[in-house]
């Protein structure tokens, strides 16, 4: 096996993973669409003519490869679908409030995770920073403008039926009302 064919390959694997997570999240987005809250789809990032042209690219090479000159094409199918199937399919999952949780732009938290929020305002956009209970990280979830107060008064809503609980998270002194999070 030469370099060139090891290097695809390991990129194969890696982008056989990505594929699986994307397809992995789309399962749970069907399962989960039904109970929306609020929720809005992410615009295109701006590569996303550029990302559907390599898909294109790797589909004619993956189809050169395997038709015409009859060797592997492990590395190159796995891009393919990620750039041809599974990026464009990805971006219909509607980011937002659920019933049982948020989904941010990259992942999914329960509201039983959720351990803090936090608004983050700049002039082109606003964004929810949720952080999570279990793990040490916080996710990012874009609000379009037009659903801001719709969004906010949802998460008060949430704190307000104890979906969300801060308590445990920081100094509690309790004369602190959980809603004035939102």
């Amino acid at each position: 096996m030469d370099l060139v064919t090891g290097a695809l390959l390991l990129l194969g694997f890696g982008f056989l993973i990505a594929n699986a997570k994307l397809a992995y999240d789309y399962v749970r987005f069907l399962r989960r669409r039904r109970s929306a809250l609020l929720t809005w789809r992410i615009p295109k990032p701006p590569q996303y003519t550029f990302a559907l042209g390599l898909g294109v690219a790797l589909g004619l090479l993956v189809f050169v490869k395997l038709v015409l000159i009859r060797r592997q094409a492990f590395g190159e199918a796995m891009m393919f679908a990620y750039y041809a199937y599974f990026f464009p399919m990805s971006l219909t999952i509607g980011r937002g409030f659920y019933e049982d949780g948020i989904w941010a732009d990259n992942a999914f938290i329960p509201y039983q995770e959720i351990g803090g929020i936090s608004w983050r305002e700049d002039e082109h956009q606003v964004s929810l920073v949720v952080i999570s209970r279990l793990r040490n990280l916080a996710r990012r979830l874009n609000v379009p403008g037009d659903k801001y107060g719709a969004a906010r008064r949802l998460l008060r809503d949430k704190i307000g039926e104890h979906a969300i609980h801060f308590a445990g998270t920081g100094l509690d002194l309790g004369a602190h009302d959980e809603r004035d999070e939102a």
